[in-house]
């Protein structure tokens, strides 16, 4: 009995003693995690080298006949808008003749604003007109002088000109651009009332120039006036200056405003 039970006291320190040591054999060792390698600061923000073929890297240029079509369809669409602004808003007209000297001499570049948005000549305007019963239409540059309803006359003795709302009320009209006096008759009776949509025109050249004191071309309908004259761009070689002594440059102290 005494042995029986020395061996279960002896069999429960035992296995007491086993319970308390570690398991060996279950637990595994932990590994760490192993480092990054580290990468150099430089290598890190330098940019990524291409590979392959040196020559598929390279961009080829552009071949020039590419580059001249590239040109000249941006130059089309440049002249198409300039080809619509010019007959919308502003067309240019080359001065020929001396009808308006002092103010525009033979050969001048001029913009005029288009009668799209010209609508209502007045007194003292420098328009561009084109009348088919005057030289087949071509275009010629005077003054406004008087508008419809108003009464023009001129006493080819003093040379001056006399415009007013009634007969009664006419007045001398001062006229500083003037460069010869009105002295010339061309076939037209005076005085005469302005028409209904009309306009009355003289040139500034009065010796030399054809307007509405002829019959040939007489009063201008409003349809008839292609715009107003705003700018001299240009100035021309041709004819002669203000004085009447041939030109020899072109005077570019004249650009600017027409009035």
């Amino acid at each position: 009995m005494e042995s029986k039970e020395q061996f279960d006291t002896d069999l429960d320190e035992l296995m007491a003693m086993l319970s308390q040591q570690p398991d060996e054999d279950k637990t595994e060792p932990t590994q760490e995690p192993e480092a990054a390698p580290e990468v150099p600061v430089e290598a890190a923000n330098a940019e990524p080298q291409e590979t392959g073929d040196p020559k598929k890297n390279k961009k080829k240029p552009e071949s020039w006949d590419k580059t001249v079509l590239m040109y000249l369809h941006d130059l089309i669409y440049l002249l198409g808008a300039l080809m619509v602004l010019s007959l919308l808003l502003v067309r240019v007209v080359v001065v020929s003749g001396t009808s308006m000297n002092r103010t525009l001499l033979d050969g001048d570049y001029l913009f005029v604003l288009s009668n799209t948005i010209y609508q209502n000549p007045e007194q003292g305007d420098v328009v561009v007109i084109s009348k088919e019963s005057f030289d087949n239409g071509s275009p010629i540059v005077k003054r406004v002088i008087a508008t419809e309803g108003q009464w023009v006359d001129i006493d080819f003795e003093l040379g001056v000109v006399k415009v007013g709302d009634t007969l009664s009320t006419m007045e001398v009209l001062e006229e500083p651009y003037v460069n010869t006096a009105t002295v010339t008759r061309e076939g037209v009776s005076f005085p005469l009332q302005v028409e209904e949509g009309c306009i009355f025109v003289l040139g500034d050249n009065r010796a030399v120039s054809r307007d509405s004191r002829s019959p040939e071309i007489g009063q201008i309908d409003e349809q008839e006036v292609l715009g107003k004259v705003i700018f001299l761009f240009l100035p021309g070689t041709n004819g002669e200056d203000a004085l009447g002594n041939p030109k020899e440059s072109r005077d570019f102290g004249r650009i600017g405003v027409v009035e």
